[in-house]
């Protein structure tokens, strides 16, 4: 592996500071190390890319494996790659982590439980849900907009479609809290959450195959391929990673997409200039920039080299870990106009915030509906919304893969009451 001496000028990657704001290290990075072998915070070393053209390359490169067992060291077994806990709750076997043929039949397989036709029909829940949140706040003139917001809606969103009866489904907002609140510190915490999370599931799945409903586990059930069905514990797993990857990626879509138009009160107040007109095309094309400019998912996940390759001239050995750096191939100015600039209407942005290939986000539709309603409503109920805390106050979690704030508060002019 790289042995030489970093430069003097490289930035610091994964301190606080850069946490804060990745953007210039990535840049550095694009400029002069675009494919860089690095240690990262677990001890885990792996190759960091960071350009838009090898970005593309790598996430759809058949070489690249998503199994962890992949891996020439032992992280994995230690969990140090991955999601904590998933391999001790026999959670491995969903999409994130296989490769085809096993990923070729269970995206099919889910693809048929997680149609387009059933989360558009979702739309209505996820407006009332928007709603009942922002009943919640808004007579008191101010809020966190990530725990009482941009957290609860995707949670009690994926439960509902998943049929998480809502009895239930405040454990479900405990646990992914304590996904969350441990991310980038004790992996414990989260582990345990891991652990809760299936054995109910597992549990739910059971007392689902004999009484089916119309929910999206029951879809999963049903979901059979030429005679093939999911196996309980691939139900199980395809469960907890839609919920996994569906409530955190879309949090901080909504989070730091509201910081960014706080931020940029310009591009925020054209984009209430639309809504007010009855425009929602203008909408649309916000959260596709909002998911380049600052996307919710920093790195895509693991992979891992199962023979070599080069990416820019770097040789990759078999076993190598290689993570994808979405946050810097969406800021590469080859490929994108001003990519430092936030533009709501930018037209020309196939950016990577889903992902790319075989492994492009299943939830990619419902997490766009789900920041749509958000981020619409917020700006239409809460026009005069601002920013209750100096940008450099604000903290975000530290973590690997996902980018988020920790809070978001605001202020603004009280309702006189319930909508």
């Amino acid at each position: 592996m790289p042995s030489s001496p970093p430069p003097a000028d490289r930035p610091e990657l994964f301190s606080w500071e850069f946490a804060a704001n990745p953007y210039p290290a990535y840049a550095w990075l694009r400029e002069h190390a675009p494919v860089h072998w690095t240690t990262l915070p677990s001890g885990v070393e792996a190759w960091l890319v960071t350009r838009y053209a090898d970005a593309r390359q790598a996430l759809a490169d058949a070489r690249l494996s998503k199994n962890p067992a992949q891996h020439s060291g032992q992280a994995h077994r230690s969990g140090r790659v991955g999601i904590p806990g998933e391999r001790n709750a026999e959670l491995m076997t969903h999409l994130l982590n296989i490769d085809p043929p096993d990923h070729t039949r269970l995206r099919r397989l889910v693809s048929k439980a997680f149609t387009p036709r059933r989360v558009a029909e979702f739309e209505p829940r996820v407006r009332e849900l928007t709603d009942r949140l922002i009943d919640g706040f808004a007579g008191r003139g101010e809020a966190d907009l990530i725990h009482e917001f941009a957290f609860p809606l995707p949670i009690y969103a994926i439960c509902d479609l998943l049929g998480v009866p809502a009895e239930d489904q405040d454990d479900f907002r405990d646990w992914a809290g304590m996904m969350i609140r441990h991310q980038g510190g004790p992996r414990g915490g989260v582990a345990r959450a891991v652990k809760r999370m299936r054995t109910y599931l597992a549990d739910l799945i059971h007392r689902k195959r004999a009484d089916l409903g119309e929910d999206l586990i029951s879809g999963l059930i049903r979901a059979s391929d030429h005679g093939e069905h999911l196996t309980e514990n691939e139900a199980a797993a395809m469960a907890f990673i839609l919920l996994f990857a569906g409530f955190e990626t879309t949090v901080n879509l909504i989070g730091n997409g509201l910081y960014a138009l706080l931020t940029h009160p310009a591009q925020r107040a054209r984009l209430q200039s639309a809504l007010a007109a009855g425009d929602t095309e203008l909408l649309g094309t916000a959260v596709e920039e909002l998911l380049r400019y600052d996307g919710p998912v920093e790195l895509a996940t693991w992979r891992f080299a199962t023979e070599p390759l080069t990416l820019a001239g770097q040789q990759i050995a078999v076993g190598d870990p290689v993570l994808v750096v979405l946050a810097g191939a969406d800021r590469d100015p080859a490929r994108f106009d001003r990519p430092d600039v936030l533009d709501l209407a930018r037209r020309d942005n196939p950016h990577l915030g889903f992902g790319h290939g075989i492994h492009y986000c299943i939830g990619a539709p419902l997490a766009r509906l789900e920041a749509q309603d958000a981020i619409g409503e917020i700006l239409q109920r809460l026009p005069d919304l601002q920013l209750a805390a100096a940008p450099e106050d604000l903290r975000w979690r530290g973590g690997l893969i996902m980018r988020g704030l920790r809070q978001l508060p605001v202020r603004f002019t009280a309702e006189g009451g319930d909508r």
